[in-house]
């Protein structure tokens, strides 16, 4: 199923554009189409589900799409972007980055796992209107999740780096590893990586530029020790 036409894409198209060419990723037109339908898609469901405290289309661009597109260049280099892998985007709220990867990557199975059902349906209905068959959607704690194996486990912002792993080490392959998405580089805050549990090696922490915003970002890259 092809994607509606954005009625944000005359408005945006060009600035997503920019951004895709700022981070080097070569999108084609039919999959920018698809992340700008995305977007309207979660404009029109905030209005009234509330997914996420940004509203303005610009802003969404910016802190959202731009933000999450920022990590696929990473991720690509750790998975390999034509390989067939099985990620989990742990507390996706409203698909972010779980819908991103989905679009940019038809070969990676990506399954968004969120505690609030209206999320849940929200990323359901996306796959259905984006035509994206390698995305599925969880309601459910992440905990209470009982199919692992995955190659990649991804957090934006879900909790603190000792709380992400503890609540998903079941879920993740033996090779696999977790990338978490965070603001701040938590090499200046020693506590959150002293707070881990033992057997948990980071084994990098990778700053992110995102095109537009004006903050730090940085993804958490851990793996358990063998």
């Amino acid at each position: 199923m092809r994607p509606e036409a954005s009625a944000l894409g005359p408005a945006l198209g060009p600035a997503l554009a920019g951004v895709c060419e700022s981070l080097g990723l070569a999108v084609d037109a039919a999959t920018q189409a698809r992340l700008l339908a995305y977007l309207a898609l979660l404009q029109r469901w905030n209005a009234t589900y509330n997914l996420t405290a940004v509203r303005e289309p610009a802003e969404m661009l910016t802190q959202h799409l731009a933000d999450c597109l920022a990590v696929v260049g990473p991720l690509r280099r750790q998975l390999g972007s034509s390989a067939a892998c099985r990620i989990l985007d742990v507390g996706s709220g409203g698909g972010l980055p779980g819908v991103v990867l989905a679009a940019l990557e038809p070969a990676w199975s990506v399954t968004c796992v969120d505690a609030v059902g209206k999320k849940a349906a929200f990323i359901r209905q996306a796959a259905v209107e984006l035509g994206l068959r390698n995305l599925s959607a969880e309601h459910a704690r992440v905990e209470s999740l009982k199919a692992g194996g995955f190659d990649l486990i991804v957090s934006r912002a879900f909790a603190s780096l000792a709380d992400f792993v503890t609540l998903t080490r079941p879920l993740l392959a033996p090779t696999g590893v977790w990338a978490a998405m965070k603001g701040k580089t938590p090499t200046a805050e020693l506590v959150e990586l002293d707070a881990l549990p033992a057997g948990i090696d980071v084994f990098h922490v990778e700053p992110i530029t995102v095109p537009g915003l004006d903050a730090e970002r940085c993804i958490v890259w851990m793996r358990q020790q063998a």
